[in-house]
């Protein structure tokens, strides 16, 4: 069993695809036409799309294939979800209920694995190679005591938890994504350093299946880059929960069963969870010797069309912002159209959605609330409560808005912001609106099924077109309704 994982019948199953105890490297080609490093979602989609073209491709990969979504976030988080919610609904939460959520997550998780399987891999004529990948040179990179040379490479190495400097914190221990979905214990009390969207995902969770969960967050709400409030709204609902939010405050200092905080509480712990944020892997990949630039907080160097210093070497969901698994797919498609046929796709032209899936979800694209009040006049915004969307009110009763952003002339689509049951599965109406530059209008003309939280979108069609009934164009009207 790899380090960190629990040792039961499902972590053996997973290891068993996503990487072989008895797999054995393969001899290298004599040239790949592109090495992948990283067997993530970058690496798999970039590995898999060029093999499918005909490519000869290499993958490395030194731990887990399927990388941080199938092991350690988006597949095991949304499993956790999925039985908290049902925990809460059933009224079973507590230990009785923590040891099947989890034994369901890792089932879950070795079931979805063949799909990133080194066995399906190596099926579509890509060369696997398990171990630690490092460039020697600017068109070499050596896996073990293999040398892999290739006309292009990319590299999708991704990224990992970020851990803060505080005093203790390494001595006392602590969890991360990498560790916490293989507890096998339910944590008396849980407390969260960080209420971004995986800190609330995690805390609702959690208090859900039994837990005391506090929140610690140094900004003055919980989800600090969503508009004030969405923020608002997840605050109230895991107050309602159970959660404590601690606001504007930090940890000083950690110490055994005790936190220090900045503000002078000192909240006793039995688990710790770091939410912080993510820093990239660029570490020990040998990067000088491949003359690509970069740096330990933002990645590697690269351009719009994400290429690196070194024009034979692409990089994918290492050198982006968004540490989104959908992100690290758009950007694999971008290097595999860049690197092997020459495109000119950019990076700065992609609709970037993200939804955090807490109970009410909150999904975003775009222009955020900010920079349209920046905007003036040239924008205009229109909101609608969820307190009149039949959906909504059927669905859970949580509270919830939609807000559209659009450009004040032409009416075209350029940001929203959903809060809802689902909220996450009705955003991709919006994106494809900025993606193609549609107006509001088009969203209106759109029949929608009912009942449906989308409907709310072509209610908010609705007001945008009311502002452009002119009053002498109504008055107009009038006087024609009467004469006829």
């Amino acid at each position: 069993m790899l380090e960190g994982l629990h040792d039961d019948a499902h972590n053996r199953a997973l290891v068993a695809r996503v990487h072989p105890p008895d797999w054995v490297n393969p001899e290298p080609a004599k040239r790949y036409n592109l090495v992948v490093i990283g067997g993530g979602s970058a690496g798999l989609i970039s590995a898999l799309g060029a093999a499918g073209l005909g490519a000869r491709v290499a993958l490395v990969e030194k731990r887990l294939l399927g990388g941080d979504c199938l092991n350690f976030g988006c597949v095991p988080s949304k499993a956790l979800l999925a039985s908290a919610a049902r925990a809460q609904a059933g009224g079973w939460g507590g230990p009785e209920a923590f040891a099947p959520a989890m034994d369901r997550l890792r089932r879950l998780r070795s079931e979805i694995a063949k799909h990133d399987s080194a066995e399906r891999l190596r099926n579509a004529g890509i060369d696997v190679f398990l171990g630690a990948g490092k460039f020697v040179g600017k068109s070499t990179l050596q896996v073990g005591d293999r040398l892999l040379r290739f006309r292009k490479a990319v590299i999708a190495t991704g990224a990992r938890a970020s851990i803060p400097p505080i005093p203790g914190l390494s001595e006392c221990g602590y969890l991360t994504n990498e560790r916490l979905f293989e507890l096998t214990e339910l944590p008396r009390q849980l407390h969260i350093i960080g209420a971004g969207a995986i800190g609330c995902e995690m805390a609702q969770a959690f208090v859900r299946l039994g837990a005391q969960v506090s929140l610690i967050e140094m900004e003055d709400r919980v989800l600090p880059i969503e508009d004030p409030e969405a923020s608002a709204i997840v605050g109230k609902q895991l107050e309602a929960e159970g959660v404590e939010l601690l606001h504007s405050t930090s940890v000083v200092r950690v110490e055994p069963g005790r936190l220090i905080l900045g503000d002078g509480r000192e909240p006793h712990w039995d688990a710790l969870l770091v939410a912080t944020g993510r820093s990239p892997n660029v570490e020990g990949l040998g990067l000088q010797e491949a003359g690509v630039a970069y740096d330990g907080r933002g990645g590697v160097v690269v351009d719009d069309h994400l290429r690196t210093t070194n024009r034979r070497i692409a990089a994918g969901d290492v050198a982006s912002r968004h540490k989104f698994t959908h992100a690290a797919d758009a950007m694999a498609r971008i290097v595999i159209r860049n690197a092997l046929f020459g495109g000119r796709a950019k990076v700065s032209d992609l609709v970037m959605p993200w939804s955090t899936f807490t109970s009410p979800e909150v999904a975003h694209v775009g222009m955020t609330s900010a920079e349209a009040e920046a905007m003036g006049d040239k924008v205009a915004t229109y909101t609608a409560s969820l307190d009149h969307v039949d959906r909504a009110i059927l669905e859970d009763g949580v509270a919830g808005y939609a807000r559209v952003h659009v450009e004040a002339r032409s009416g075209r689509v350029l940001g929203a912001t959903l809060v809802s049951a689902h909220a996450g599965e009705s955003i991709g109406e919006m994106a494809l609106a900025i993606t193609s530059k549609l107006p509001l209008s088009a969203v209106g003309n759109t029949i929608h099924p009912y009942p449906t939280v989308a409907e709310v979108w072509r209610r908010l069609a609705g007001e945008h077109m009311k502002t452009k009934l002119k009053p002498w164009i109504a008055r107009l009207f009038g006087t024609i309704f009467r004469w006829a």
